[in-house]
């Protein structure tokens, strides 16, 4: 089992930037691929971000060029970097890894983008 913790969400003005962190406690040691989707209301959750365990990253195109993803494997630790927010970014940002044999999803963080 993996338990996940999100944490850095929050309100920012339009075009500012947040950090998301994730803590992850349990059996780490089977931790493979780490990632970031997000849920807006009414709409379907979406992957924005993932990190492979050597760093190997992919974003979806929302993500390209504003968002990095990172990771500290000794930490077990992932970060989002979101700059240049926009209107179409508040959502609930969601945590979510892999292991081997299982996925595991965080409880969410909410940013909020508003002026």
């Amino acid at each position: 089992q993996v338990q996940l913790v999100e944490s850095g969400g929050g309100l920012v003005q339009p075009g500012g930037s947040l950090r998301l962190s994730c803590a992850a406690s349990g059996s780490t040691f089977s931790i493979n691929t780490m990632g970031w989707y997000r849920q807006a209301p009414g709409k379907q959750r979406e992957l924005v971000a993932t990190i492979s365990r050597g760093g190997v990253t992919y974003y979806a195109d929302s993500a390209k060029g504003r968002f990095t993803i990172s990771r500290e494997n000794a930490k077990n630790k992932v970060y989002l970097q979101m700059n240049s927010l926009k209107p179409e970014d508040p959502a609930f940002y969601f945590c979510h890894i892999w292991t081997p044999l299982d996925a595991y999803w965080g409880q969410g963080t909410q940013v909020t983008v508003s002026s």
